[in-house]
């Protein structure tokens, strides 16, 4: 294997343009406020995100690998790991590393934040850095902890650090934008949890597919995808969003099929892939619509 794979593998680099588009909400929550962007911040708010997505990625893939899981799991483009550790037991230490140096570049650049911003930033980034930490070692043992903890670091965490970040006080825009990918990113992992329910339970894990099985899961996802458009639509009839961020409703057309296959087929894992695809678009998609629509205000 190269050098590359071994490195970008644990990375899972082609999903780290979720953490793009909730720091580009941010930007543009900030530049709805004040009709301006500190760029320089933006640009250390994004490597921020980034590195924390890193450090997630890379604690998961090392600590999935060492409990067993990685071999149990039947992997699919959105769930079951990079497969890089399994195939090369020998990168599992360079897995770890990449982990560990990510989160300290995360809390290196959280305290030139802090000291730029103030303390208002503090309790933002203790808590990621709690999330990236506990995820996989201790959240995914624990169902509601397990379905929220997800949105909670690209949706509130990840947006509204942004927008602090970038324009130095909280704002009530930021907080109810990012209430669309907290309730979206919750429902990203709710059902990339589905291919995973039987390897899952044999390494401990309790997320909600495993707890409430899949249909009554499934249901949940529904909600948390009606969740996330009934609060952009809140937001704009209560006047804290601009009318344009609407057009992040475009992605209806790839939500609602999505919601279909997962009521119907909760437990054909092959039936589901395409839901899975359509997820992901929804989450990507959806973010950065709202973010263009609040630019264009």
């Amino acid at each position: 294997m190269s050098t590359a794979r071994r490195l970008f593998g644990p990375m899972r680099v082609p999903f780290l343009a979720l953490s793009l588009v909730c720091v580009l909400l941010g930007v543009a929550t900030a530049y709805h406020a004040q009709g301006r962007v500190a760029w320089p911040l933006a640009t250390l708010a994004l490597f921020a995100a980034l590195a924390a997505h890193v450090s997630v990625n890379a604690f998961n893939e090392y600590l999935d690998f060492r409990s067993g899981l990685d071999l149990r799991t039947r992997r699919t483009p959105f769930s079951g790991g990079s497969g890089v550790l399994p195939a090369d037991p020998a990168a599992a230490p360079l897995a770890l590393a990449v982990a560990v140096v990510s989160l300290v570049i995360v809390a290196t650049i959280g305290l030139g934040l802090v000291a730029m911003r103030g303390a208002v930033l503090v309790p933002l980034g203790v808590a990621g850095l709690l999330l990236i930490v506990a995820y996989t070692s201790w959240i995914t043992r624990h169902p509601f902890a397990c379905l929220v903890a997800p949105g909670l670091g690209f949706g509130p965490l990840m947006v509204v650090g942004t927008h602090i970040a970038v324009s130095g006080r909280y704002d009530t825009a930021s907080g109810v934008a990012a209430l669309v990918p907290f309730f979206l990113v919750n429902a990203l992992l709710l059902l990339n949890q589905f291919p995973d329910v039987e390897a899952d339970r044999e390494v401990g894990r309790r997320h909600l597919p495993i707890v409430w099985g899949r249909l009554r899961a499934a249901r949940v996802f529904v909600a948390l995808y009606a969740a996330a458009y009934l609060s952009l639509v809140v937001g704009v009839v209560v006047g804290v969003l601009p009318w344009q961020s609407l057009i992040g409703l475009a992605t209806l057309a790839l939500a609602i099929p999505a919601a279909r296959d997962a009521l119907r087929q909760p437990d054909d894992v092959d039936a589901l892939l395409p839901a899975m695809g359509r997820n992901v678009m929804v989450n990507l998609a959806t973010p950065a619509l709202v973010a263009a629509g609040l630019f264009a205000a």
